[in-house]
């Protein structure tokens, strides 16, 4: 760590897009909340070694492991997304340098969303949608979200979010986790062997957990038999929580009321995939994530982290590694 006797305080901000929004700008947000610091951005991912070469702080959404030889005083990796299983942790580790994410930015938007999804299907505002489009003035027969079971799998801070979101539609709420022990904002908690009941006791599922090796492929076609016939999968975690293939087979079969899903496996979703083709399906184009106040809550872990590491503080937010 850097000690307060060493006043190294560069930032990089590499120059990549993400979330459609310009690395520009977070490094504007940053200098704001670091004025004591050197913040630079790049206008590649990729910048040559005379920028890296001092740079204690790296923030962008990956880094290419070619690069961490071209700057030896790098202390962290900022990563700009939540998620950072696309990162080259080892490469990092050796070069010892920490990483952490932007975990926790995305809370309000995707649980907004996901929420919203949940309405769609107990409202039928989806369907309500479809006969506007027709011009047709037709009542649908909605259903009614309070008093119904909402199971939320993966607490994290995401989960968390969706699940304070909840609380106040007067829904029963399980939450799935890791370590149930940790409980939640949730009327229960269990763990990953307790899916499948959780499962068949929900009107509403929604995924909001890391893609791991635990949860890769977790709803598959077991897991969609255990759902009652009248419950609603909403995805906001990863594409490949889900078995694509089986989710089909399930929606042919009427086997469960419908989907909504911000996420797919594959990603993009082709245009001919026969997920395009329900009617009961809402799909979003991994968007859930998108939102105006990203690179404020971004900054805002990120400054936090620059001044802990200055100050010779170990408890970096968002930590991942080292």
């Amino acid at each position: 760590m850097t000690r307060p006797d060493d006043p190294n305080r560069d930032l990089l901000v590499l120059g990549e897009k993400f979330n459609g929004l310009s690395p520009a700008d977070l490094a504007t947000a940053l200098r704001d909340r670091l004025p004591d610091w050197r913040v630079g951005e790049a206008t590649t991912p990729d910048p040559p070694q005379e920028q890296v070469a001092t740079a204690t702080v790296l923030v962008g959404p990956t880094v290419d492991p070619d690069l961490l030889a071209d700057a030896p005083a790098l202390e962290l990796f900022a990563c700009a997304y939540a998620g950072y299983d696309h990162l080259p942790l080892a490469d990092l580790a050796a070069h010892d340098v920490s990483v952490t994410t932007a975990g926790g930015v995305h809370v309000p938007n995707v649980a907004e969303q996901a929420v919203g999804f949940v309405l769609t299907f107990a409202r039928g505002l989806h369907d309500a949608w479809r006969r506007q489009e027709r011009r047709e003035w037709r009542v649908t027969d909605p259903g009614e979200l309070a008093g119904s079971t909402v199971t939320v799998v993966g607490l994290g801070a995401i989960g968390t979010g969706i699940a304070e979101r909840l609380a106040p539609f007067g829904v029963e709420t399980v939450g799935v986790r890791h370590s149930p022990e940790k409980g939640g904002p949730c009327d229960e908690v269990v763990g990953y062997d307790d899916l499948h009941d959780a499962l068949a006791r929900s009107e509403y599922v929604v995924l909001a957990c890391p893609l791991t090796d635990e949860t890769e492929g977790l709803i598959d076609a077991a897991a969609l038999h255990a759902l009652p016939t009248d419950a609603v999968l909403v995805n906001v975690a990863r594409g490949g929580v889900v078995e694509t293939d089986a989710l089909v087979a399930m929606l042919r079969s009427g086997g469960i009321r419908g989907a909504a899903l911000d996420v797919t496996d594959p990603e993009p979703l082709p245009e001919d995939h026969p997920l395009w083709n329900f009617e009961n399906v809402q799909i979003t184009p991994h968007s859930a994530g998108r939102t105006p106040a990203y690179h404020d809550r971004l900054a805002d872990i990120v400054a936090e982290n620059a001044r802990k590491l200055i100050a010779g503080q170990d408890d970096l937010r968002n930590r991942v590694q080292r």
